[in-house]
């Protein structure tokens, strides 16, 4: 009885283990590679799959996710001779399960190799300048290489980055150099930009402001101007309405004459030719004022000793 037990005991192991290899579970955005006799036979997608135990063996899983890979910082020798080190990270995608299992050894390596070749040729074509302002230039590049290479290995390739681009130390000290100067240079040109806005603009208000002072001026002077004409105009309306003798008119061009004579600056000034007949006309007046008051008995003798004789009002 124990050998039989023993024997049973083995064929429910197999049964087991057939059961087992019978039933393959593939995960969502899986694929496994199944090979008979060392051949491949088919590519079991996501789910419940059958194979046929102790002939049919699983090959290779693979995950149809897209992945992300980083590579080692690269050194790369610009078209100046400048050697530059530059990280890279490879975003991409297995579209086909059994020519990435049958087509290349190692599809990761692979492609980091075909990135540093690709990635040397593109760069040893530009400057260090234009390396470091054209990473869309050169992710586009470096993209559609990768993706034509890859496509036999059933690999997509969706999107390559430089994550760096780092030049020599002395460069970078060169460039730090460079980019403060470059600020100073337009800091000092917009400060000259500012001062002479400033200079404009004050000019600008000087300007205004002394066409403003020369408006009121003349405005002021014209006003002067008319109201001295208007002053003068009633003064000559008033003399030709109260119809004066030549004594009045002698007496008032003698009280002018004063007038004339003033100011620092009048050092010398000419005595018109009318004076004599004022000086004449005047002369009459008084000589008659002067009988009229010595005359005995005259009328205006009396009050001027009445005037003298009016007490004071202190």
């Amino acid at each position: 009885m124990a050998p039989v037990i023993i024997v049973l005991i083995i064929l429910v192991v197999l049964v087991f283990i057939a059961l087992i290899k019978t039933i393959q579970v593939i995960p969502q955005a899986s694929a496994a590679i199944v090979e008979r006799f060392g051949r491949y036979t088919r590519t079991l997608n996501a789910g419940l799959n059958i194979v046929v135990p102790f002939i049919d063996t699983i090959r290779n899983r693979i995950d149809l996710r897209e992945q992300v890979v980083p590579f080692p910082p690269q050194p790369v020798i610009t078209q100046d001779n400048l050697v530059v080190n530059i990280d890279t990270v490879i975003y991409y995608q297995v579209t086909d399960a059994r020519a990435a299992t049958y087509e290349v050894a190692s599809y990761i390596q692979a492609i980091e190799q075909l990135t540093v070749t690709t990635l040397r040729n593109i760069i040893g074509g530009m400057d260090l300048e234009r390396t470091l302002t054209s990473r869309e230039e050169i992710n586009a590049a470096l993209r559609g290489v990768l993706d034509e290479a890859t496509g036999k290995w059933g690999i997509r390739v969706n999107r390559v980055e430089l994550k760096a681009i780092e030049p020599p130390t002395s460069i970078q000290d060169s460039m730090e150099k460079q980019m403060r100067a470059d600020r100073d240079k337009r800091a000092a040109i917009l400060q000259a930009e500012g001062v002479r806005q400033s200079e404009i603009l004050r000019a600008e208000g000087e300007k205004q402001s002394a066409i403003l002072i020369a408006e009121g001026e003349a405005k002021a002077a014209a006003l002067r101007a008319e109201g001295e004409a208007q002053a003068i105009r009633t003064v000559f309306e008033s003399i030709h309405a109260g119809d004066p003798d030549q004594k009045l008119l002698s007496y008032q061009y003698l009280q002018m004459l004063p007038k004339i004579a003033e100011g620092d600056a009048n050092k010398l000034w000419i005595v018109p030719s009318e004076i004599g007949d004022a000086l004449k006309g005047l002369s009459g007046a008084i000589g008659n004022f002067g009988s009229l008051g010595g005359a005995p008995g005259g009328g205006n003798a009396p009050a001027a000793s009445e005037r003298r004789e009016k007490p004071s009002i202190d």
